[in-house]
């Protein structure tokens, strides 16, 4: 998705994680990803889970102006980071885009 407007884009990314995953080796796996997307891009984001559902998570990133150039980045660090090891086998991180409502 390109952001041809120039209205800041909000990224939603939601999934389920490894039963199996050590929480604070997941949370730390996930907080280092997001500090190099940071240094990337200068979007921090943020790590939340679901109120009585603490293995769904959920990473936020606000006011992204670049959409090409943060979703390669996320890509990227992703990857070097393998997020989707932590993933539950069976389900994918799901990628949302918003913008304000005009």
């Amino acid at each position: 998705m390109t952001n041809d407007t120039a209205v800041p884009v909000a990224y939603y990314i939601y999934y389920r994680v490894r039963a199996d995953a050590e929480r604070e080796d997941a949370h730390a796996t996930v907080r280092t990803m997001q500090a190099a997307l940071a240094a990337r891009t200068g979007v921090q984001g943020r790590l939340l889970e679901r109120c009585g559902d603490d293995v769904t998570w959920m990473e936020i990133y606000e006011s992204v102006a670049d959409s090409a150039a943060f979703e390669a980045a996320l890509r990227v660090e992703t990857e070097a980071h393998q997020v989707t090891d932590l993933v539950e086998p069976g389900s994918g991180r799901h990628l949302e885009r918003f913008v304000e409502c005009a």
